[in-house]
């Protein structure tokens, strides 16, 4: 997933730099546009995921193998990717809607949904809704899942004894934590900020957190 994620945005970046042009065609843009949601959604639904594989084994260590047998995983790997390709198709067919166009130039070193919508004559109310319909959707509700989990672990971790126990404990997540902050911190950011303090340099350095860094 994060090198799919990586890979539908970053080669466009490095070919543009090289040749000094920011040109993508409409097609390809959509193409790009598809790709970039399908696994950043992945994304945001396996960091869930991997939080409430964390939230089991640190709060139900004895039962971890039973409840993350391999067909539970299966089953969230497969929701995960018939979740990813629902908003991609979803997005991409709102996108589609749009038949007229008042610029040509997005604000951003690639092709998202929102900032595709910007550039198109429809009405700013319809371009929030679905910017925070899927913000809600694809961002909050795993979101949610994740604080969650690591109020539960938290809860547990501070009932250990001895601060060996507990720092043992923590530090299985502490990869997934930093993930998660650079993620969901940057890409919410982005989408659900506020229009009035918004800067497109200041989204580029954002996207480039989520897209990249991560």
């Amino acid at each position: 997933a994060d090198i799919g994620f990586t890979s539908s945005t970053i080669p466009k970046l490095v070919v543009d730099i090289l040749a000094h042009s920011g040109i993508i065609s409409y097609m390809r843009c959509l193409t790009q546009m598809s790709f970039f949601i399908f696994f950043g959604c992945m994304d945001s639904v396996l960091l869930s995921v991997m939080a409430y594989d964390r939230f089991v084994a640190i709060c139900h260590p004895l039962h971890y193998m039973a409840i993350m047998s391999p067909h539970r995983c299966h089953l969230l790997l497969l929701m995960s990717v018939s979740v990813s390709a629902v908003d991609s198709q979803m997005q991409n067919l709102t996108a589609l809607q749009v038949t007229c166009f008042k610029d040509v130039e997005i604000a951003s070193f690639f092709c998202e949904t929102s900032k595709f919508l910007d550039i198109s004559c429809s009405e700013t109310v319809i371009k929030n809704i679905v910017t925070y319909m899927f913000g809600i959707l694809f961002g909050f509700f795993p979101m949610s899942g994740i604080i969650f989990s690591y109020y539960k672990i938290l809860s547990t971790i501070l009932k250990i004894p001895s601060s060996g126990g507990r720092y043992k404990a923590f530090s299985t997540c502490g990869s997934h934590l930093s993930v998660v902050c650079l993620f969901y911190g940057t890409g919410l950011g982005t989408y659900l900020g506020s229009s009035a303090s918004y800067s497109s340099r200041k989204g580029m350095v954002a996207s480039l957190m989520y897209t990249v860094v991560t």
